[in-house]
């Protein structure tokens, strides 16, 4: 079993838009398992059409709750507090759950005990059906934290599946940008494919997210998409990639036909003849050579 990750180095790149197509793509061809890895933002769902079978609480992190009845307003808990999260109130103190960094400092000296940790919910994480394969998918709530490890959850589940089932790839939508949800995309994965776009920041951004995949020793390939819309800047593209040793794959025209397929909630590659669909099955025909053969 393979992992393919898609990366982007900004957002609005159409990664989201490749792996859908991809998805299509790949499910004709052999069982694959699917995680859509931007779960502070996911949307390939948006597309895919997921039928929920299974729900689950992503539990990470404490929060400080203070007993008012316990409470004796010693006023230790704010002198302890670095971040504000302990605020006065009725003769006592309460804690802001919203500031509370779950560092413990609170609960630890209090004089009388008040102080207790609870955990947090911070987000969800399913289980889906979909026309071309399972999907795991999730999302954490707004203002939450540790995406980074809701992110592994998802990845876990998926390639646990995809191992018992025999599924002969693991296609990962992942994150924009290099953050923590980036790093844990690529961990184990063969490749990564790397979308970017013809302007000023797509090939800055492309630089990092190139940057980021070599740290991690994950071999990267790359793809222009609307690579019609400024030929210099894809030419910039494709000289940076050469002299990193990196292929370019495809370029992507500019094809309204994408729009108008993701509106209906279908991958571009369900019209087989638009521009765009016959280069991203070119490039996927390129991709599937060089990492899963």
């Amino acid at each position: 079993m393979k992992q393919l990750v898609i990366l982007s180095g900004k957002g609005g790149t159409g990664k989201t838009t490749v792996a859908a197509a991809w998805a299509h793509l790949a499910s004709q061809e052999a069982p694959i398992v699917i995680a859509d890895a931007d779960v502070d933002a996911a949307n390939l769902e948006l597309v895919l059409a997921p039928t929920r079978l299974e729900t689950h609480d992503f539990v990470s992190g404490n929060v400080a709750v203070i007993d008012s009845q316990g409470c004796t307003a010693c006023g230790t808990c704010v002198t302890v507090c670095r971040f504000g999260a302990v605020v006065a109130g009725n003769g006592s103190y309460a804690i802001d759950g919203s500031a509370c960094e779950g560092c413990a400092a609170c609960f630890y000296q209090c004089p009388v005990q008040a102080i207790r940790l609870e955990e947090q919910r911070v987000g969800q994480w399913y289980r889906s059906r979909t026309r071309f394969g399972p999907l795991f998918h999730a999302r954490l709530f707004p203002g939450k934290e540790n995406s980074g490890k809701l992110v592994t959850l998802v990845k876990q589940h998926a390639r646990l599946l995809a191992l018992d089932t025999g599924a002969s790839l693991l296609l990962v939508d992942g994150p924009p940008g290099i953050g923590c949800p980036v790093i844990a995309t690529c961990s184990g994965a063969q490749t990564a494919l790397l979308v970017t776009e013809p302007t000023a920041s797509g090939v800055h951004d492309l630089q990092r997210i190139l940057a980021t995949a070599e740290r991690l020793r994950v071999p990267a390939l790359v793809l222009v998409n609307k690579a019609d819309l400024s030929t210099a800047k894809t030419q910039e593209i494709e000289a940076m990639c050469a002299t990193r040793g990196v292929e370019v794959i495809g370029h992507i025209p500019f094809d309204e036909q994408v729009t108008r397929s993701m509106v209906g909630g279908q991958p571009v590659t369900a019209q087989a003849d638009s521009p765009a669909s016959v280069e991203l099955r070119r490039a996927w025909e390129r991709a599937r050579a060089l990492c899963l053969g």
